[in-house]
């Protein structure tokens, strides 16, 4: 939303808590104010999670004409109740209004069918009136994030029952939560097709961070091959899955090698229509428009993972290298490789092109076959040789480097082979270090407690004399 590093603004420390009298600096331009400026229309469907504690924090403030989702991190997919210290309360809202009528309706179904009706309304008002703009739709999904602790993963039974080729439960149950994630990217898809909105559509899907793999978070994901979980500065909790599609480029139906860190969607959608960040804003995102589209080399040659001096732990990318020390909150725990890979079966390319996205793509004459489907396939998949581990590293004890283009499972430390280029990366992360911000965490205020609020968490704030 901001193109900036967390420690540039402050949120580089753990996650923002419903309870805090804080939220993303009111300083910041976001992704949609931007947009807005060149006459987008920004909707939001789902997540939220950059603050509520007052309501110029919240969406319809920060450059979103409507919103339909919840405001804290994460809920359950039915009751919509988030579970957070100091109690539990409901989030799910309509803009400022809390949405009792959606108690029941399944979270990523809320999701879509809001989606659907932004896409709808927005062709509709483009049709009668030429003069519209075009449409920045941000689509949130809260899958497949865990739930509350009671039920973490939610999905529905007959989504569940069709997934009895897996023998683990939580893994069946992970499944159908992803089910209804794919069903509803179809479903969207679909729609831009019906309004002759997609051959003009650009369409971004990512993950925010790796999978909780293993249990963690009483969650079952998997970043097999790739070594830790979310919330650890391992490849398999900084690397994220992700797609750019558009009828446009130049060069598609590729697998991208252009480096990109999630700072760079900001100036990169806005150099996709031309447009460059002012620059009177200090960002940490490059625009890598031209690198994606013509498959050029990208601008971008280091990723600053996070540092957080408070958990005393920091990583960074700079060429192939990447050094990583200090521990993740869990001083070890999760710093291994977890499965399953997940990809002990025949992959269904008629399935594919036969799903609501492959029928509105194929239709706009531009979908790949079945070889190349299986050839991008291929190329995308990330394989490691772990006869080949050796010099393991404790981060906690001593800094790790490891050769990431060589090694993007983190298998054998080079921290001995090449001090020097050790030396230089925790000089650059310290340097770095040096225009960070102070972490803005707050304690948990019991005056946010939802029991005070009607059970709801809401902007408290707003109803405090003192704030």
């Amino acid at each position: 939303m901001t193109g900036k590093y967390p420690i540039h603004t402050g949120m580089q420390h753990t996650v923002l808590y419903g309870g805090e009298a804080r939220g993303l600096p009111l300083t910041e331009k976001l992704l949609p104010e931007y947009l807005n400026q060149f006459g987008y229309s920004s909707h939001i469907a789902g997540k939220w999670h950059l603050g509520h504690y007052k309501k110029i924090y919240t969406p319809m403030y920060r450059g979103f004409k409507s919103h339909v989702g919840y405001w804290t991190g994460h809920h359950d997919y039915y009751d919509h109740t988030a579970v957070e210290n100091p109690s539990w309360g409901l989030d799910i809202r309509r803009g400022l209004d809390v949405a009792y009528d959606l108690h029941g309706k399944y979270t990523t179904d809320i999701i879509t069918e809001e989606a659907i009706r932004v896409i709808k309304n927005h062709h509709d008002e483009q049709t009668a009136n030429r003069t519209m703009g075009p449409l920045f739709l941000y689509v949130a999904h809260a899958a497949v994030h865990s739930g509350n602790p009671y039920n973490p993963l939610p999905a529905p039974d007959s989504i569940v029952s069709k997934m009895n080729h897996i023998d683990d439960f939580n893994r069946r149950k992970y499944a159908a939560m992803l089910s209804k994630l794919d069903e509803s990217v179809g479903t969207i898809v679909n729609q831009l097709h019906r309004n002759n909105m997609l051959q003009d559509s650009l369409i971004v899907f990512s993950t925010d961070n790796g999978g909780p793999a293993a249990g963690f978070n009483l969650n079952a994901a998997s970043n097999w091959p790739l070594r830790g979980v979310k919330n650890t500065l391992w490849e398999g909790g900084v690397r994220g899955a992700g797609m750019l599609w558009y009828p446009h480029l130049k060069h598609k139906a590729r697998v991208a090698e252009q480096r990109m860190q999630i700072t760079d969607w900001l100036p990169t959608l806005l150099g996709s229509f031309g447009v460059s960040v002012e620059n009177s804003t200090k960002i940490d995102g490059f625009n890598i428009w031209d690198s994606l589209s013509e498959n050029n080399l990208s601008p971008r040659t280091s990723i600053l993972h996070n540092i957080d001096e408070i958990w005393e732990m920091g990583s960074i990318t700079i060429g192939d290298f990447k050094v990583i020390k200090g521990a993740s909150p869990y001083q070890g725990k999760w710093d291994g490789w977890y499965g399953p890979s997940g990809r002990n079966y025949e992959y269904n390319v008629t399935e594919v092109m036969n799903s609501l996205s492959g029928i509105a793509i194929k239709e706009l004459g531009i979908m790949p076959n079945e070889s190349e489907i299986i050839d991008l396939r291929k190329e995308a998949t990330l394989t490691c040789r772990f006869e080949n581990k050796k010099n393991a590293c404790n981060s906690i004890k001593e800094p790790c480097l490891y050769n990431i283009k060589n090694d993007p499972c983190e298998l054998n430390n080079l921290a001995k082979d090449f001090p020097d280029i050790l030396r230089d990366l925790l000089d650059k992360m310290e340097n770095i270090n040096k225009t960070a911000l102070p972490p803005g965490n707050k304690p948990i205020d019991p005056r946010a407690d939802p029991r005070y609020w009607s059970n709801t968490w809401t902007d408290f704030g707003d109803f405090i004399s003192s704030y």
